[in-house]
């Protein structure tokens, strides 16, 4: 995917949606979203120069930290969509990146925004903002927002007695270009312990998820579910994973 920057600051591009991004209803899967999400990004930076290679030869590395996407209208197997990512600076310890996916025509079907931080890869320790903010040109900002608010801090709800959901030992096919597991995984992981029922037939709202600790090849992930019904009627979704008893995701779907 290549795409172009707009005079506000924005990269955008045109793509077709997938065979292999879409359900068996021929709607995008969140998951595919999520990818992407992080493509886009990685595209975005590098056309702005402060991107992969760039961080990479300061021994930094950008990671995402919160996510929230919301489905307006879930794009489908064949659809022409515009895909649009742009970031607004920093926001306490975090940069935030927000994402837009339009028909053709100018009809809007995902919002998402996104919270990042920059990682020492050697300490595996957080950069602060005033770190690397010189590496980040004002000019790049861009001021929309696609959802106002950034991504929300996501719990399991106190009090409650998620199921253990079964667990998932991470191997090849779950390991990105840092070594550790691909984001896109964990959403996987959590809509996999929802009913199919409910994933296949039900129309997703909101995803918010949230990555707390990173994780490796062999390290087993426990994941507990608890479900509740929406003031609204609908249904929503926690799911939270654990190793050896430490949280690594949690992540809250509505319906």
């Amino acid at each position: 995917m290549k795409g172009h920057i707009t005079p506000d600051s924005k990269y955008v591009l045109e793509k077709g949606i997938t065979c292999y991004e879409v359900d068996g209803e021929m709607r995008l899967k969140p998951a595919a979203f999520m990818d992407i999400a992080q493509e886009m990004a990685y595209l975005a930076a590098e056309a702005m120069h402060f991107g992969y290679d760039e961080l990479q030869a300061e021994g930094k590395a950008w990671v995402l930290s919160r996510l929230r996407f919301d489905f307006v209208d879930v794009p489908c197997w064949r659809d022409n969509v515009e895909v649009a990512t742009w970031h607004k600076g920093p926001f306490g310890p975090f940069y935030l990146r927000d994402f837009s996916i339009s028909s053709k025509d100018g009809v809007r079907k995902v919002n998402g925004t996104s919270s990042w931080v920059i990682l020492d890869v050697a300490s595996r320790r957080m950069c602060r903002t005033a770190e690397i903010v010189e590496m980040i040109p004002e000019s790049t900002v861009c001021h929309d927002a696609a959802i106002t608010d950034p991504a929300p801090k996501v719990q399991m709800p106190k009090g409650v007695e998620p199921l253990n959901a079964g667990s998932h030992t991470i191997a090849y096919s779950d390991v990105d270009l840092l070594g550790h597991t691909n984001n896109a995984r964990y959403v996987v992981w959590g809509l996999d312990c929802i009913e199919y029922g409910v994933t296949s037939s039900r129309t997703l709202k909101t995803l918010s998820i949230n990555f707390n600790h990173e994780t490796r090849p062999g390290d087993r992930v426990d994941l507990y579910l608890f479900k509740e019904d929406s003031p609204e009627g609908g249904l929503v979704y926690y799911i939270e994973g654990k190793v050896e008893g430490q949280q690594a995701f949690c992540m809250k779907v509505e319906y």
